[in-house]
């Protein structure tokens, strides 16, 4: 009787669903994602009708867009060593505020492009708020903010990820942005990519009638109903090639 006892306990802890830290959740929905093979690869995409392309290797990295009007061609290139901007092939010199506006919207792509990749960057701070329910499923939910060494001029922007309880997948994302008098974007998935087993994102953009709501809650607001919808985020002609 007493080993049963202590099988029936047994049994009763291994049922039970393992619960994770912030940290635990990001790696498994970033290696669930396939995104893992980005520390080292070359990644092209089209949105909103311009050229991204992303080199990555081991932490060194070059972020570019290629935009063409007319017979003007600017190539916008964001790296290790900062910003440069060209036009028709010849650098242009820009002041401290224009690098980084430019800097800020390069990134801000290619940053987005990816999710959730970049959440393992030294300057995140990730926070579990605990399981919600969106829909009938269950969702960790994780803040994201950043440290103001190394978070970029949006450092005080705050961030908000659900990941699938079940596979650890990123199904939905908000923040709260401070810059150009701010406001506040939810985004669910639109359509899902698979390239080369990796797991890319089309949104839809949403907002709250007004952005005075307690922003935790907008998971709420999302389920009743009570979104506006602002646009859509896709991704075009993507091509990945791991090194």
């Amino acid at each position: 009787m007493q080993y049963l006892k202590y099988l029936v306990v047994f049994l009763a802890v291994v049922s039970c669903k393992p619960e994770y830290t912030a940290q635990e959740i990001v790696d498994g929905s970033i290696k669930n994602a396939g995104l893992d093979v980005l520390e080292s690869s070359e990644l092209t995409f089209k949105f909103r009708n311009k050229h991204y392309a992303g080199l990555r290797d081991k932490g060194n990295y070059n972020y570019s867009r290629i935009a063409k009007i007319g017979d003007t061609v600017t190539n916008d290139v964001l790296s290790n060593n900062g910003f440069r901007r060209f036009v028709n092939g010849q650098e242009i010199e820009l002041t401290d505020k224009r690098i980084n506006q430019l800097s800020n919207s390069v990134n801000s792509v290619h940053y987005f492009s990816i999710l959730p990749y970049g959440l393992n960057d030294n300057a995140v701070k990730k926070k579990l708020l605990g399981t919600v329910s969106i829909k009938g499923v269950d969702y960790y939910k994780i803040q994201v903010t950043f440290n103001q060494e190394g978070g970029g001029d949006d450092f005080d922007d705050v961030f908000l990820y659900w990941f699938n309880s079940e596979t650890l997948l990123l199904e939905y994302l908000a923040y709260k942005y401070h810059t150009s008098g701010g406001g506040i974007r939810f985004r669910d998935i639109k359509k899902e990519h698979k390239v080369n087993g990796v797991r890319f994102l089309d949104y839809q953009n949403l907002k709250p009638k007004t952005i005075d709501i307690d922003f935790y809650q907008i998971d709420k607001l999302y389920e009743e109903g009570s979104l506006l919808k602002v646009s859509d985020i896709e991704l075009v002609d993507i091509q990945l090639n791991a090194k």
